[in-house]
């Protein structure tokens, strides 16, 4: 299978479109310059989707979470979605939090690495834990790294499977895959896995899952001492240029019923139109609040452009 950008027309955005180039074999992790005053980066992307191709071996490829691909494409079979025009859906956001370390966005289920120099951001698609199972959304740091790790299975996960042995060593069969970053929360960790199509979805019981490729990226870049914070952003908005851009993800109940195939519930986010309005500042009046709805129940993760501000402003603001 090969991705390659189809029709001749993309959403670019921020930051250097290179960045996100898109390959047969697996990505990596997207790295991105950063910029004093960047709130965004990346792009959306469209493809052509062949015969034989789908979205979890799509999603894999441009380094994307699963429900991240099945939200940007609603309605698409996600196992015979030949010649289908498909979103990539790699335009982000930066979260409202600190930029050091490791900022993890649970409801993107996304993962940020702000490194020490502060010319980057690296992000990768992240598993978080199912519905009742969360990591806990506070700040700790990276206590310690495990090449080759062994599992010892939780009572959490023992009660649920009590034929596991005590220990899994290293190999195919260990849920953990090739590394480890153990936290200061002492139940939690940043690992690989031995199920990739379970990236981007609502599958632990609050460790967080990276593509192999993408834990030997992040395990070789991040050191012992490292901040991590958690957060709970559902929306961002930002203004990109002249546009003030949305954008909104599933919440878990949804991100299920996505990836089930079900209908997804419409709801809107908490604090959604306040949080527009902040964004928006001065030019609150230009917003078009029917946009912010629809993006708002749609959840689509995509950049929806909500507003525009004169360019002569823009430029004199430069």
């Amino acid at each position: 299978m090969t991705i390659r950008a189809w029709p001749p027309r993309r959403l670019a955005l921020a930051g250097a479109a290179a960045a996100l180039a898109l390959f047969a074999a697996p990505a990596g992790a997207a790295e991105y310059p950063l910029h004093a005053g960047d709130r965004a980066v990346g792009e959306v992307q469209y493809i052509l989707a062949e015969s034989g191709d789908n979205l979890a071996d799509i999603a894999r490829q441009a380094d994307i979470g699963y429900t991240e691909m099945l939200a940007a494409n609603r309605g698409v079979d996600p196992w015979s979605p030949a010649l289908r025009t498909l979103a990539i859906p790699g335009f982000f956001i930066l979260p409202d939090a600190p930029r050091e370390g490791i900022v993890i966005n649970l409801a993107e289920r996304r993962l940020y690495y702000f490194p020490r120099n502060g010319e980057t951001v690296q992000t990768y698609p992240i598993g978080i834990g199912v519905i009742g199972r969360d990591t806990p959304l506070s700040v700790t740091r990276v206590v310690g790294k495990e090449e080759a790790p062994t599992w010892y299975p939780p009572p959490s996960i023992r009660a649920e499977r009590p034929e596991l042995p005590p220990a899994v060593g290293p190999g195919p069969d260990n849920p953990l895959g090739d590394f480890a970053l153990r936290l200061g929360w002492p139940r939690y960790l940043i690992h690989g896995t031995n199920k990739p199509d379970g990236v981007g979805r609502n599958v632990s019981h609050g460790c967080l899952h990276l593509y192999p490729e993408d834990i030997a990226s992040l395990y070789e870049a991040v050191p012992i001492g490292t901040p991590v914070r958690a957060i709970e952003q559902p929306a961002a908005a930002a203004w990109v240029g002249t546009r003030l851009l949305l954008e909104v993800h599933p919440d878990k109940e949804q991100a299920d019923q996505i990836d089930m195939e079900q209908p997804m519930t419409p709801r809107l986010p908490a604090g959604l139109r306040e949080l527009v309005a902040d964004a928006a500042g001065e030019y609150a009046d230009a917003i078009d609040w029917a946009a912010v709805e629809r993006a708002g129940l749609q959840r689509s993760g995509l950049p929806v452009e909500i507003a525009r501000r004169p360019l002569a402003e823009l430029d004199a603001a430069r």
